[in-house]
């Protein structure tokens, strides 16, 4: 017969084993549930850019990672969704960076057509000066919009740019420099999509 400290040595162990299985499948559980709640979040930034996205999950999927410091703005790969009708893409959502901005880099979500068509523009991310830079932010100025149906004829295309520089696009009062680098955020991610053609075939391997 098993003695009683074997038999409190086994109960002891079997606790701790369900309790390691137990820890494991919620871990589990969770993990699914915050890369669904990622997915979610995603998607809802993507229709704001594009709101005929709405309820399609399969954009998030039909990704690719680029990197291209020069033209997207980072040492690190930024991720195109590609939007597609009867399989082809009618449009490219990339996440772009303006490095340039007053008080540090813009995170920029830009979706752009094939013919280099911008469709939507949105600021995930600034620093920028409260009442100044931030009315590059949708709730805080209708600026953005601005962008929407304009077309970039070319990569020297100097429409593309603030009106103090040339351009078509407002620039705030005490703030051009915001603004500006916004505009050459979008430019430069309208160009690479010009000069990338092959990003309709590329394989997706964003891991969504």
């Amino acid at each position: 017969m098993l003695s009683s400290v074997t038999k409190n040595a086994l109960l002891l162990g079997t606790a701790a084993l369900l309790c390691v299985f137990a820890v494991a499948a919620v871990n589990e559980i969770t993990k699914v549930e915050i890369k669904q709640q990622q997915l979610d979040s995603k998607l809802r930034t993507l229709v704001e850019v594009m709101p005929e996205l709405a309820g399609n999950t399969e954009v998030l999927h039909d990704c690719v990672a680029v990197l291209d410091t020069e033209l997207l703005g980072k040492d690190a790969t930024q991720q195109i969704y590609r939007y597609r009708v009867d399989g082809s893409v009618k449009a490219y959502l990339v996440e772009t960076t303006a490095p340039d901005g007053y008080s540090g880099a813009i995170e920029v979500l830009a979706a752009i057509s094939p013919e280099q068509q911008i469709i939507g523009v949105r600021v995930l991310t600034h620093k920028e000066t409260p009442g100044l830079g931030d009315k590059v932010e949708l709730r805080k100025s209708p600026w953005v919009l601005s962008f929407n149906g304009k077309t970039l004829a070319s990569a020297e295309d100097r429409s593309f740019a603030v009106k103090k520089d040339g351009g078509q696009f407002d620039q705030f009062s005490g703030a051009t420099i915001t603004p500006r680098a916004v505009v050459k955020a979008v430019k430069n991610a309208a160009i690479y999509i010009q000069q990338h053609p092959e990003l309709a075939s590329l394989p997706a391997n964003c891991g969504a």
